[in-house]
């Protein structure tokens, strides 16, 4: 047992070298291996935990490590990769979407101390705000004359979706999550935005298909889609 204690903590350390790697990777122009390796990392971010509650083998260095892995492959390298294509040329702006990095170490921070976010997040979960960020600046360096392209070429495009996902990483807004406490029975509009947010996941693919625009659209859209499922469901039970 006091070899097997250690298997989460190792496969965090993976987490944290995809990410490590894939700035370096991304810094040097491969946006396209970089999202392979943020994709990496959150595998990785997965079966961490589910390692540590299969081996329940809780500690708190594992904790610390698993935030510091994060905010490297969910913080800093989507910041990195959407800098990458930041269509602006005003400097400020250019390196403006580096503030996710440290929107995305207020995020994990925030999240460490607050006993709220047991079956459920508050604010935008790292690797959602990371999946957002990598494949728009991975879909955008694979097709220059795309509309994720366009998109990142305008000046003020990139660092105003910066902005709206550092806000959104901090913000109070109720987010589900797929991973939730033994006991905690979700209620019927989170199943609801479960079932939309598997739906548009489903139907992003023969659209990134037929349309030939590339994988990346895929999570993407999906991502784009929980984001908006979220904020939907926000507003409705505000108004009720």
């Amino acid at each position: 047992m006091g070899f097997l204690r250690h298997i989460p903590n190792a496969i965090t350390s993976i987490n944290l070298l995809c990410g490590v790697v894939g700035v370096i990777v991304a810094l040097r122009g491969d946006l396209q291996t970089a999202f392979l390796l943020m994709i990496a990392s959150a595998v990785a971010d997965f079966f961490d935990g589910f390692a540590a509650r299969l081996l329940k083998a809780y500690s708190e260095i594992g904790k610390e490590l698993d935030s510091l892995a994060d905010d490297v492959s969910f913080g800093v390298l989507p910041a990195v990769m959407l800098s990458c294509v930041c269509g602006s040329d005003v400097v400020v702006l250019k390196y403006f979407p580096l503030l996710i990095a440290v929107f995305s170490a207020l995020r994990l921070a925030k999240f460490n101390i607050d006993e709220r976010q047991h079956s459920g997040f508050l604010g935008l979960p790292t690797p959602a705000c990371a999946m957002v960020c990598g494949a728009l600046a991975s879909l955008a360096s694979s097709d220059p004359d795309g509309v994720a392209a366009s998109f990142c070429n305008l000046p003020f495009a990139v660092p105003a979706l910066s902005a709206l996902l550092c806000w959104l990483l901090v913000s109070e807004v109720p987010m589900f999550a797929f991973k939730v406490a033994t006991g905690d029975r979700a209620s019927k509009s989170v199943k609801v935005e479960r079932v939309i947010f598997i739906v548009i996941g489903i139907a992003s693919v023969p659209v990134a298909l037929l349309s030939g625009t590339g994988w990346q659209l895929v999570p993407l859209v999906t991502f784009s889609g929980y984001i908006l499922i979220n904020l939907a469901g926000c507003i409705i039970s505000r108004q009720h």
